[in-house]
């Protein structure tokens, strides 16, 4: 008996693993949603937080921005990520995520919603860490 047949793979909706790349893009909450829990580049997403968290407890003194800095590059990585889900044709996105689920995706504005923002943010936090960055490496922090 084909267990295909009765019970067809999900269907992957695009704006809804946009979404979740912007939104929980640091812990590869996406990558789980798309590939399942043996992505490798889930699970590296989500390393970033006890990577954190091993910064936070072997070097205390440090500031805080090398302390999160596994997060944010992880963050960064999932706007881009949210970036290049979201602008995928549908039928590329079809073709690749949703083959045998027998449902074409037809995205429309909030696609269109989530994109904008996850420039928005997402370039404000790129720009926000390359200044806190440069101030820390050229000046020591005296600007903040």
């Amino acid at each position: 008996m084909n267990t295909v047949a009765l019970n067809p793979p999900a269907h992957r909706n695009k704006a809804f693993a946009t979404l979740l790349a912007f939104v929980l893009g640091m812990l590869g909450v996406h990558r789980f949603y798309l590939h399942g829990a043996r992505d490798r580049w889930g699970w590296l997403h989500l390393a970033a937080l006890p990577a954190s968290a091993l910064l936070r407890l072997a070097w205390p003194q440090a500031d805080w921005f090398y302390q999160l800095l596994p997060l944010i590059v992880s963050a960064l990585a999932g706007f881009l990520e949210a970036l290049v889900l979201g602008l995928a044709p549908d039928e590329k996105w079809d073709a690749r995520h949703n083959a045998a689920s027998g449902r074409q995706s037809d995205t429309g504005w909030p696609l269109a919603v989530i994109l904008v923002a996850t420039v928005m943010i997402g370039a404000g936090v790129l720009i926000a860490t390359m200044a806190r960055l440069f101030d820390l490496l050229y000046t020591g922090g005296a600007y903040g």
